[in-house]
């Protein structure tokens, strides 16, 4: 397996995917640019999982999982906010769950969220050393 070339994949997935999202906020779905901002941090601690285990990273989406198996040092406020996105991911995919969520995805909502997404991912990519 070639490290770099995995990392590279996930790191340039990744910012396709913020491409995305940020065309989904423009257009005003805010419900999936949340999934989406989602997939942006799974990814990017994918990269960080593939950089310190040397392996290739499990098909989960649980973000504190991922993180907990690299050697990032996240303060408590950074996982408290992995948590909170988590539930991006299983609110959107789920139909059961998906109207509620969309309600929730008000403009001002996902502003928030996705403002803490864009700066979570830009202080992930400094922390990337490889």
């Amino acid at each position: 397996m070639d490290i770099n070339a995995h990392i590279d994949y996930w790191l340039k997935s990744a910012a396709h995917d913020m491409e995305v999202a940020e065309t989904l906020f423009q257009n005003q779905k805010y419900d999936w640019c949340l999934f989406i901002g989602h997939l942006v941090i799974e990814k990017v601690l994918k990269a960080f999982y593939v950089r310190d285990k040397k392996e290739i990273p499990p098909k989960i989406h649980n973000l504190l999982r991922l993180a907990e198996n690299t050697n990032l040092k996240l303060t408590e406020e950074q996982l408290t906010f992995l948590a909170d996105i988590n539930d991006f991911n299983r609110e959107t995919r789920y139909p059961d769950l998906k109207f509620g969520f969309y309600q929730t995805c008000t403009k001002e909502f996902t502003e928030r969220y996705f403002s803490k997404i864009k700066e979570t991912y830009r202080w992930l990519l400094c922390q990337m050393k490889y």
